[in-house]
């Protein structure tokens, strides 16, 4: 550890025993940590700040909000884990392996490029990033373990940040993910290195955020029998010496593999005006007279120039480019319905996407009558693919290119500084382009109120958005899947609502969703010759009728002394279970002591699960590294099977470090672990975790 760190520590130590940032203790002598009890005005301490403060920004404008400080103890040995926080996803069982979350409400809107989708689990969208203003160097180095050097997992990850300098400060992010797979060909090996920066001043400001994606994942189909896990005693799995990395998979020397490289810049100038403002500044003494000590208050009043920004141009800049590969060298012969084309291997497409925005704001609150913003902007977005083609009078295969692009224009009428209510009101609509006539009306507003003498705060959201399916929906070439599709436009209504009440760890939210023509992945497989099996064959299909979503999810949290209860429980309802499966409960329960050893170790100690209700769940398409309606012939339900970790938890002054035994009650009850047909959950195992945090 260098010197200066070393020397940071030990002032901290004297922090703890009540001495404040200066080296003063209550009675003000100074405090040496080599020498405590000697006062010595010829040295100097070094003192390292470890203030950071981190926010997200807007992919629209690059708004600025600011976030909680990503240190939290809490739910830390959750962080690594494919399913989410609260387990809400299904996924293929390995570490970072493809997901989809099973709570309708929070799955995010579609990408263009369809195939990055399910590994939102490492790709960090940019409303998620973290840009970090430190006042003295700050590193995080992170690192998530479990298993051997053949089956285990391994998760680095490394955040550095600095400041030149009040406005200016720069960063980056590595990250690097191994998990090898419980079960066979079913390794995930994935890298991200991310580099940031910005300036932010009184007139002008920037964001910049640059991104390398390197995404492989071995696809084995999923187990070939069921039985393995659900009843291994009539199966080869009986055998003591049967481990989970020998169960038959259907798939093998098969690869999907994503190249992403992204650049995403947003910069605004402020025009406004300076002007005085009068504040109070003063200090405390203390008086003692007569034995009697006093509290003397000395205020006064001084001006200081601050200034007001009064309107904003914004320029935003947002690049893309993905090459995706599914590379092939054995397939079974009874597994697919089709070949197109059969003399290649390796199916690629690629996708590139420039998308520029210029909005020029009135901004609010410089004057008692702007009690709103307003912005109005407009957007042009260019997009061109390259996938697989043929000619009539030849097969072989040719690489086509198709463009798209679409103008929008669109405003934002907003309020953010209201003491009990703001909102935010937005309208966007293509007037130009392949996207003509796609439209959204969107509104945020949130209220604070007393209820029953509590604070507490109703959260409400709308949208009505009318708009194209993806491209890879209407057009799609590769060896096994091929389809050209006229799409309807698909349009979606929703309004939601949250009302919390913070002393009481209580949140209730209720929502519904209409959608008319949703679009999907139709299952169309076919018999095989013998009649005992299917051949898999997928295509593009929408839904005319209205699809109706219905959501409650309620998150109460307990408390009575050291013992905490948090649960969260979510049920919905899908008017067409066949298009669009959801389970009707979804419930997460965590139960843990909360304490200190030795005043300085806080620990948590606990257990928590995660559960649904039997449901027909989304298959997986390793072809198309998609989830997709199940074959609707031979569909299996998942689900009515609880996954319970214990853990303990541990945050000491900058370090955080956990102990997870995950999958606790693996052979107990029902063996019905699957979270994706035919893909079963790893099977128990140990997980460490290490969060360490450096300043300077």
């Amino acid at each position: 550890m260098p010197c200066a760190s070393m020397l940071a520590q030990g002032i901290n130590d004297n922090i703890e025993r009540g001495q404040n940032e200066t080296g003063f203790g209550s009675g003000g002598a100074y405090n040496n940590p080599f020498k405590r009890n000697k006062a010595d005005s010829t040295k100097t301490e070094l003192i390292v700040p470890h203030e950071i403060r981190q926010w997200h920004i807007d992919e629209l404008l690059g708004e600025v909000t600011p976030t909680n400080a990503d240190t939290l103890q809490h739910l830390y040995q959750n962080w690594h884990k494919t399913d989410g926080m609260n387990g809400e996803y299904n996924y293929l069982g390995n570490m970072g392996s493809p997901r989809l979350s099973r709570i309708f409400f929070h799955r995010t809107e579609l990408p263009e490029y369809n195939f990055l989708k399910p590994y939102d689990y490492f790709i960090t969208p940019i409303n998620k990033f973290y840009f970090t203003d430190t006042k003295s160097p700050y590193t995080n180095l992170s690192y998530n373990e479990s298993g051997n050097k053949i089956t285990g997992d391994d998760r680095f990850r490394a955040y550095f940040a600095t400041n030149a300098g009040k406005k200016f400060g720069v960063g980056f992010l590595f990250d690097y993910l191994y998990g090898r797979g419980r079960y066979d060909n079913q390794s995930t090996a994935y890298i991200n290195f991310s580099l940031y920066s910005y300036y932010r001043s009184d007139k002008y400001n920037y964001h910049l955020l640059a991104s390398r994606y390197h995404i492989k994942l071995a696809e084995n189909g999923g187990i070939t029998d069921d039985a393995y896990i659900t009843n291994p005693e009539k199966t080869e799995a009986g055998n003591k010496n049967f481990g989970s990395d020998d169960i038959p998979v259907y798939l093998d020397q098969t690869w999907n593999r994503n190249e992403v490289y992204s650049a995403f810049f947003t910069h605004n100038y402020n025009f406004g005006i300076y002007r005085e403002r009068m504040v109070e500044s003063g200090d405390t003494t203390t008086v003692n007279s007569n034995d009697t000590t006093q509290i003397a208050h000395n205020t006064e009043v001084e001006s200081i120039t601050e200034f007001v920004p009064v309107s904003r141009i914004t320029h935003t800049l947002d690049f893309n480019s993905d090459d995706r590969s599914f590379i092939s060298y054995s397939q079974p012969k009874s597994y697919y319905a089709d070949t197109y084309l059969r003399y290649d291997s390796i199916d690629k497409t690629k996708d590139l996407k420039i998308k520029n925005t210029l909005a020029l704001s009135l901004l609010e609150g410089f004057n008692k009558w702007a009690v709103a913003g307003l912005t109005a902007y407009a957007t042009y977005d260019y997009r061109r693919y390259t996938l697989p083609d043929t000619l009539p009078t030849d097969p072989t295969e040719i690489r086509a290119k198709e463009s798209e692009y679409t103008l929008s224009v669109g405003g934002i009428l907003q309020r953010s500084k209201g003491k009990h209510f703001n909102y935010k009101l937005r309208g966007e609509a293509a007037v130009a382009g392949d996207d003509l006539g796609a439209f959204l009306l969107e509104a945020d507003a949130r209220m604070d109120f007393k209820l029953w003498k509590e604070n507490a705060y109703l959260n409400a959201k709308a949208f009505i958005k009318n708009s194209d399916p993806s491209f890879y929906y209407k057009h799609y070439h590769s060896e096994h899947y091929w389809w050209d599709n006229d799409l309807d436009k698909e349009f979606r209504s929703r309004a939601e609502a949250t009302i919390g009440i913070d002393k009481w760890r209580t949140k209730l939210s209720l929502g519904v969703e209409t959608v008319k023509n949703y679009t999907y992945l139709a299952n169309n497989s076919i018999s095989n010759a013998a009649g005992d099996g299917y051949l898999n064959r997928i295509s593009v299909a929408q839904e005319s009728s209205n699809i109706q979503v219905i959501s409650a999810t309620l998150k109460q949290d307990f408390k009575a002394g050291i013992f905490h209860l948090d649960t969260e429980c979510t049920y919905q309802n899908s008017s067409n279970k066949e298009v669009l499966p959801l389970p009707d409960f979804n419930v997460y329960a965590n139960m843990y002591i909360k304490f200190k050893i030795a005043k300085v170790l806080n620990t948590e100690f606990g257990a928590d699960a995660r559960y649904f209700t039997s449901y027909y769940a989304p298959d997986y398409s390793p072809a198309l590294g998609q989830f997709y309606q199940q074959n609707q012939k031979d569909k299996i339900e998942i689900g009515n099977y609880p996954i319970v970790n214990i853990y303990a938890n541990f945050l000491l002054k900058q370090t955080r470090f956990y102990v997870m035994y995950h999958h606790i009650n693996e052979g107990l009850g029902k063996m019905n672990y699957f979270l994706a047909p035919h893909y079963p959950i790893s099977p128990k195992a140990l997980w460490l975790g290490l969060s360490w945090n450096f300043y300077n």
